[in-house]
């Protein structure tokens, strides 16, 4: 057994696993900073409760992916929405190359995007969802809408293999299902159906709009998620050749370019600039480029950069309306307004754009786009991945935080008195922010004060 897993290994490429295993590392750093980025976001008072979900996600996510989670999505003998169950528990999976890298490797790469589709994803919980219902929402989410959508499109599925659309790192299976499922969690915490609207001490509300709480988080994130988005689009043509190089640069220069119009556009309103204006439009650029990363050249990345931040910052006005408002509709990770509107715009942008020549520095051979190479077809392709994604993604989340609501004890909305408090206070031991806890009202260095630990 030791020297077949050694014969296999030596078929693999070094040079690219060496790649493909500091591009993993790299984007690693992407999951807890999401949390990090949303307890900016989040009023002083929710800080850490913002963040958690994230840190909860890098545990459960390792867990379910090494149990069942890589089989479902890339797992051999497969239909068209499921892998086969043959690499339950990682049977199988060790230094076999796929493509020229062994497949551990590969499932710790793909570990990373579920699990950054999640944290992002999870973001819908901010500010007035519980956190013990995470871990089991994470986990059946997962495991019935991430693994699956990812077979789909990656993994011999019908959108890949049958239909054939382009999706390079994760238009759909990122961006709009992270976003349409922070969308059904956000819509169910105002208009909880089971044991939450039930109770007498929840109030399902549409709670004040805020400043983000903490800029400095905004700045970490954004340099954190920037960089590390680099790695993350590079990656994924599994290799170093000139196809991840181009992608890498591209998703710098619509990132840039993104941040640049964004800021621009709140500055002409307000007269100063933001930091999270800045932020903001470099994250939007950052969704526009992923599922094209490694189809289009830097031209066309510099105005996807621009119209991706335009379009979510109009998508953005929406939580500021009497709409939205008289709806109590709440969405105060963003998530609505760059990840599903942006991953939308992004995968069918891609259709339009697409270049099968620049798909050629990977060794792909696509049909590439509607303006560059004629394929009307791939337009429609598009449409129809997204729609298929943004449904599979929005209802079954639904349904399973619905589900996970009806359980005693597992209410998903917090109570009233909690949410006033702020979650830090009553969800966590420890907040973030500045924000006091109440053990350090009376504490002094010497002789006063006393903090016990349970």
């Amino acid at each position: 057994m030791a020297s077949a897993v050694i014969e296999a290994w030596e078929a693999c490429d070094k040079t690219d696993t060496l790649f493909i295993l500091v591009c993993t590392v790299i984007c690693w750093t992407i999951v807890p900073t999401v949390g990090i980025a949303y307890s900016g976001y989040a009023w002083k008072r929710n800080g850490l409760s913002a963040a958690m979900p994230a840190v909860l996600t890098i545990a459960t996510c390792s867990i379910q992916w090494f149990v069942v989670g890589y089989t479902l999505a890339y797992g051999e003998g497969g239909g068209w929405f499921f892998g086969g169950l043959k690499n339950a528990f990682h049977r199988g999976v060790l230094a076999e190359p796929v493509g020229t890298i062994p497949a551990i490797l590969f499932s710790e790469f793909q570990l990373v995007f579920e699990a950054t589709v999640c944290a992002i994803a999870v973001g819908g919980f901010c500010e007035r969802g519980r956190l013990w219902p995470v871990v089991s929402f994470i986990a059946l989410w997962s495991t019935f809408i991430y693994c699956p959508l990812a077979h789909m499109v990656w993994g011999g599925g019908v959108l890949g293999e049958e239909l054939g659309v382009l999706d390079f790192a994760g238009g759909t299976p990122v961006h709009v299902c992270s976003g349409a499922t922070a969308t059904a969690v956000s819509i169910y915490l105002s208009y909880p159906v089971f044991r939450s609207k039930k109770s007498a001490v929840r109030t399902p509300t549409h709670i004040r709009l805020h400043r983000p709480g903490n800029s400095f988080f905004q700045l970490l994130s954004m340099i954190i998620i920037w960089g590390s988005w680099l790695a993350f689009d590079a990656g994924t043509a599994l290799a170093l050749n000139f196809q991840s190089v181009m992608a890498l640069c591209v998703t710098n220069l619509c990132a840039a370019s993104g941040a640049l119009t964004w800021a621009c556009m709140a500055y002409f309103e307000s007269g100063r600039w933001s930091l999270d204006a800045t932020f903001m439009g470099a994250i939007s650029g950052l969704v526009m480029i992923t599922p094209s990363a490694g189809f289009i050249d830097m031209p066309t990345a510099f105005f996807f950069g621009i119209f991706g931040a335009v379009v979510c910052r109009q998508a953005l006005r929406i939580k500021f309306t009497k709409f939205a408002a008289h709806w109590r509709w709440v969405d105060n990770g963003d998530t609505f307004a760059t990840h599903c509107i942006g991953g939308v715009a992004a995968t069918i942008m891609t259709g339009l754009f697409a270049q099968k020549s620049v798909a050629a520095y990977g060794g792909m051979e696509v049909a590439g786009g509607v303006f560059f190479d004629g394929n009307i077809r791939q337009l429609w392709v598009q449409i129809v991945e997204v729609i298929i994604g943004f449904s599979w993604s929005f209802f079954g989340s639904y349904a399973i935080i619905a589900l996970i609501d009806c359980v005693p004890g597992m209410e998903v909305l917090a109570i009233d008195q909690h949410i006033h408090q702020g979650l830090d206070l009553n969800e966590t031991e420890e907040s973030l922010g500045g924000a006091e806890h109440p053990d350090d009202a009376d504490y002094r260095p010497t002789d006063k004060g006393d903090i016990a630990l349970d």
